[in-house]
This record gives structure tokens, C-alpha cells and sequence, in this order.
């Protein structure tokens, strides 16, 4: 009997995404986003799948830089925690993970401030600022960087200086207790030329940063997810030039890129979703990372 209402609810929730367009995030209320969560984790495909689905959701979204920031009760940065109103680059990628690996509001609310802070802990010198420095080591119990896994013999290696005492100096910030130091960081990127020649080895789901090709400070200007739809790849991404969420097919996007700042970037990284963890029905709980974390080599 329990078999079989597990089929039902998993046949349920299949027959409702296929048959239903849902709704936009923006245009929902935090019932109808925890509805969607239960019955997309009821669904049983992998994080990926998932991330593809919630991701479609945020489609024609608005646009706005600061559209998070670490709450009302913070010192500096007092944007709400949670926003699927408006989003950018980051929040888009770091939003969609936490709805793909949860299955309720109050676990994606979790598992989304453990993706956007070192241990899951909210402040301004907590938050991974930094693309490649803190957001991707912060979350390898997630995600693998796997630039060199794709671009193979065509892989390129990039240094950057990065310096959180300048970023937060910026900002107004003065108090430099706890602050990490400055860090010389060196990644593997794929050639911005090369990604469309390694397309057949990157995966629906992946999420990608663009890289600058023009600065010693910083290495990523930009992140956005790749999805396929028909057996074909697409840029999925929150762009501050269009002011909204939207598609690009993979060729047009790169190519576009070459054609308008051949000099501004370098290329891209890519990070996927780790294998043992892209599972069918697979659920994560918030107090399940740190193990997660443990576990890893």
C-alpha cells in the first residue's frame, strides 16, 4: 500500500510539471514556492534535472544587482536574505541549487544561506563574495570544478591576487577583524574560443562563471547556468544588460562575446554538480552538509 502511494505521489507530481505551466517565481507567495519545492523534490529526478525545472521558473525575472544581501538585521548590507522578485547572476545560480536539493521552504531557506556563506554563517565577511576564490571552495561538497575535465589539452591556468581588506574597504567597512587574507589563487579556465568546440562535453546543469581577461584582482565577471532543450545548449543566465532572466543558445552567446569584447575575457569555468550527489530523488538536508563535507578527499 505504501509502495503504491509512493508511485501515486511521484506519477502526481510528474503528470503536474508536464502538464501545467507553472507560474513564475515572482508572481508566487512563499505557500505557493514551498508547494512548488515539495512537489519538484516528489518528482524523483536528479539535482540537474531539477535545477533545469526550477531555473525555467525564473525566466523573464527582473534584474537587479543588489537584490540580496545578508537580512534586516544586518550592519551594512540589510537586503533580504531571500528574493525571487528580482535576482542577478549570482543569487539566479545560488537559488536554483538550494530549490533542487530541498524539498520545503524553511529546508531551501537552509540549505541556501550554506550556499551563500562559509559555514552557513550570514554577515558580510561570511558571504562568498568572490566567484572563484570563495564561492566555489565553500561549496565543493556541491559542486567540482571540471574546466579541465572538458578542455582537455586546450585547458589555460589563470593567477589572481584577490583581497577581501580592499573589497570591504570599498564599501565603507573599516573593521578588519575576521578578515580573510589577502590570497594568490590559481585556476584552470576554458579558453573563451575553445568553449563552443568542447560543447558535446558540457553538461545541462553545469553552472559557469566568465572569466576577465584584462584584471589582476578578480577572476569572474559573470555566472549563469547551461541548460538543453531539444538536444541543444543554452546560456541561461541573469543579465543586467537585458534587465531580466532569458535564454541564448551556447554558439550565439560565446560567439557574441568573442565578436564584442575579444579582449575582455579569457574564458570560462565550469562546476557540476557532484556525481555521488546528482541522484534521482536526491534530498539534502541542511544538517546533513557539514557530513557531506566531512566525507569528502
Amino acid at each position: 500500500m505504501i509502495k503504491k502511494l509512493i508511485i501515486f505521489t511521484l506519477v502526481a507530481a510528474v503528470a503536474l510539471f508536464a502538464r501545467n505551466p507553472v507560474k513564475h517565481f515572482y508572481q508566487m507567495d512563499k505557500k505557493e514556492i514551498n508547494q512548488f519545492i515539495k512537489e519538484l523534490a516528489a518528482t524523483g529526478k536528479t539535482v540537474t534535472q531539477k535545477m533545469q525545472i526550477a531555473s525555467e521558473t525564473f525566466l523573464t525575472t527582473p534584474y537587479d544587482l543588489t537584490c540580496v544581501g545578508d537580512g534586516p538585521y544586518a550592519l551594512y548590507d540589510t537586503k533580504p536574505l531571500v528574493n525571487f522578485q528580482q535576482t542577478n547572476c549570482m543569487a539566479l545560480c545560488e537559488h536554483v541549487l538550494a530549490l533542487s536539493i530541498s524539498d520545503s521552504w524553511e529546508n531551501f531557506f537552509n540549505n541556501l544561506q550554506q550556499i551563500r556563506y562559509k559555514d552557513g554563517i550570514i554577515g558580510m565577511k561570511t558571504r562568498n563574495h568572490y566567484t572563484m576564490a570563495d564561492w566555489l571552495p565553500q561549496n565543493q561538497w556541491l559542486l567540482e570544478d571540471v574546466s579541465r575535465k572538458i578542455a582537455g589539452s586546450y585547458t589555460r591556468r589563470m593567477t589572481r591576487t584577490i583581497s577581501h581588506r580592499k573589497f570591504f574597504q570599498q564599501k565603507g567597512i573599516t573593521d578588519m577583524r575576521d578578515v580573510l587574507p589577502d590570497r594568490t589563487i590559481t585556476i584552470d579556465y576554458i579558453p573563451l574560443d575553445k568553449v563552443v568546440t568542447v560543447q558535446d562535453k558540457i553538461h545541462s546543469g553545469d553552472v559557469g562563471a566568465i572569466l576577465f581577461g584584462n584584471k589582476k584582482d578578480i577572476f569572474a565577471a559573470h555566472m549563469f547556468l547551461i541548460i538543453e532543450k531539444e538536444g541543444r545548449k543554452y546560456v541561461r543566465e541573469a543579465s543586467m544588460k537585458a534587465m531580466t532572466t532569458l535564454d541564448t543558445p551556447l554558439e550565439k552567446w560565446f560567439t557574441d562575446k568573442l565578436k564584442q569584447k575579444p579582449t575582455r575575457y579569457a574564458g570560462i569555468s565550469l562546476m557540476r554538480v557532484r556525481d555521488e550527489l546528482n541522484k534521482p530523488g536526491k534530498i539534502i538536508k541542511p544538517w546533513e552538509i557539514q557530513s557531506i563535507k566531512e566525507a569528502l578527499p
